[in-house]
């Protein structure tokens, strides 16, 4: 989150030179983005649903 909230600056063009340095915050508040809801969201997701298959298996 503070790495998200340290590119917006840049990513808003507040600062000198942010003309430059516009895509590179804009890639990196994508790729943390995205980094943060697969491993907080899905991936619990995908194992919630492996261990409901799994014990729906074992009591068949």
């Amino acid at each position: 989150m503070a790495t998200i909230f340290g590119m917006l600056p840049l990513a808003l063009g507040l600062d000198s030179g942010a003309d430059l340095l516009k895509p590179l915050a804009l890639a990196l508040i994508g790729g943390v983005t995205v980094s943060m809801v697969l491993s907080l969201l899905i991936t619990p997701m995908l194992f919630y649903l492996l261990w409901l298959s799994t014990t729906a298996l074992r009591e068949t």
